[in-house]
């Protein structure tokens, strides 16, 4: 008798280097790779601010794309906006499965609304303190506290 096969979900992981320790990267990865297999790895932020710089080192050793956000005015947050065109851009590829959203910020939450009415799963990472309506929008929700460093 031949044996079943479950085919493995391709998968996109955005990170709102921003709104994330760097400290998680491994953990949310290796937690994503239960899910499927990891296609795109990227990460949004200002990479020439002094604070990311070790974030730069976990983005290297773990094949993550950074992409350079540039502080076009004080106080805004062009990371989200950037990430959220760029999911949507993906997702409508028709190549994936779903997408991981490593972020605890509510701003997020429409875009796992639209990525899941194009049939995609939407797998959050985030910490307690996430706003419950983006937890709610995605499929499976996956609070970093319980990850460990």
């Amino acid at each position: 008798m031949p044996r079943l096969q479950h085919k493995q979900q391709k998968l996109v992981v955005l990170f709102d280097a921003e709104n994330v320790s760097h400290h998680l990267v491994p953990p949310i990865l290796l937690r994503a790779a239960c899910y499927g297999a990891l296609l795109v790895k990227r990460a949004y932020a200002d990479w020439s601010r002094p604070a990311m710089h070790r974030f730069k080192n976990v983005l290297l050793h773990n094949a993550i794309e950074p992409v350079q956000l540039f502080p076009y005015a004080k106080g805004k947050n062009a990371a989200d906006i950037l990430l959220c065109l760029e999911a949507m851009a993906l997702a409508n590829t028709g190549q994936y499965d779903g997408v991981c959203l490593a972020s605890s910020d509510s701003d997020l939450t429409p875009l796992a609304y639209c990525i899941r009415r194009e049939g995609l799963r939407v797998y959050g990472f985030g910490a307690r303190q996430t706003p419950r309506a983006f937890v709610a929008a995605c499929s499976r929700f996956i609070y970093t506290e319980s990850m460990g460093r």
